[in-house]
């Protein structure tokens, strides 16, 4: 079957295409993969529904003219994806709420809480079955999975659904749902991550990892400095006894998390020029703007209504955030999740 990878790089733009005719049904469909060079790619298709291979082929040729007549030339170092559909699994991940900076030293000090640390990438479970490896988003959606990761996932002999975050074509696993059809997810934590450095070791693969625990106050406050020093994204606190839950307690919870640097997600508003586009967020039932943001070149300007990840320094109470920073689309947040009540204020605006 067809396929290429094309990439573009000039400047400060690294930036990946992938196409393919795969089959489906006895027919075949127009797959696409793209995004920045060793980031999660973006997954589409061309083709909603099964063609004849003819129609298909036709499609594929005429997406490969179009990347490279903007510059795209074929290669073979890109991070080649195994396309998936998007369809629910059922499966959903335990998501953390956030911690604030004061309340550090009491997590620390608690023997109960295991630290890791917190990637900046995409959450991404895997569910092997066989030779059948399935991606699941923050959504419960089945996504693609980077073929370096789903290779690695094959090697291992034992059925499982894992837990992680996927940097590049790196997937770095803290826990654990199940192990050859056998739920683990209602053990303590320790219990889990027994498994799960059991099952990591049989393996031993170079592109799944196990994320490492800070167990000790001396060992979590060590890590904490390192992490900041090293300019990383954050870090997680993990009840050892806590089963694992789907979903986000409304408050409270096992697992908790702190960020260095504060992130949100933001609804695109319009596109302004000088690539820029504004932002918005739900104040309740009533969509609010809370400032622009700028596009980097070597980026994709979004649309409006999409859903966008941005950085920030902090927020001004009714009004915009503080020196933004565009980090990418975000396909795994739904805009009713893009709410005032994720933003972090000016201690003095706090104060006041």
């Amino acid at each position: 079957m067809e396929k290429i990878t094309l990439y573009y790089r000039q400047g400060s733009s690294d930036k990946i295409y992938q196409a393919a005719i795969e089959p489906r049904d006895g027919k075949f469909v127009v797959n696409f993969a793209f995004g920045r060079r060793g980031t999660t790619l973006q997954t589409g298709t061309k083709t909603v529904t099964g063609v004849e291979y003819d129609e298909a082929k036709a499609i594929y040729e005429k997406l490969v003219k179009e990347k490279t007549s903007k510059g795209y030339t074929p290669g073979e170092d890109g991070t080649p994806y195994q396309h998936t559909d998007k369809q629910s699994t059922g499966i959903l991940p335990q998501l953390l709420n956030p911690i604030e900076e004061g309340e550090l030293s009491r997590f620390i000090r608690d023997p109960a809480f295991w630290m890791q640390e917190k990637f900046d990438g995409r959450r991404l479970l895997i569910q092997k079955q066989g030779g059948t490896i399935t991606g699941i988003n923050k959504l419960g959606l089945s996504v693609a999975v980077p073929s370096s990761i789903e290779e690695a996932a094959k090697v291992f002999h034992q059925d499982f659904i894992l837990d992680g975050e996927a940097v590049g074509d790196m997937l770095h696993v803290f826990d654990l749902l199940s192990i050859n059809g056998e739920l683990v997810k209602d053990q303590p934590y320790t219990g889990r991550y027994l498994h799960l450095m059991n099952l990591l070791a049989s393996g031993r693969q170079r592109f799944i990892k196990l994320v490492q625990s800070a167990f000790m106050p001396r060992q979590k406050q060590d890590m904490l400095d390192e992490l900041r020093k090293k300019g990383r994204e954050g870090v997680v606190f993990k009840n050892l006894n806590s089963p694992y839950t789907s979903g986000r307690p409304a408050s409270g919870g096992p697992q908790f998390k702190f960020k260095f640097c504060e992130s949100a997600s933001f609804i695109v508003g319009k596109v302004n020029g000088k690539r820029s586009v504004s932002l918005k967020l739900f104040d309740g039932t009533d969509l609010v703007s809370v400032g622009n943001v700028t596009i980097p070149a070597n980026k994709s300007i979004p649309k409006p209504d999409d859903v966008v990840e941005v950085r920030y320094l902090y927020a001004f109470r009714g009004g915009s955030i503080f020196q933004p920073v565009f980090i990418g689309k975000r396909d795994d947040v739904k805009p009713v999740e893009c709410s005032v009540d994720q933003l972090k204020y000016k201690p003095e605006a706090v104060a006041a």
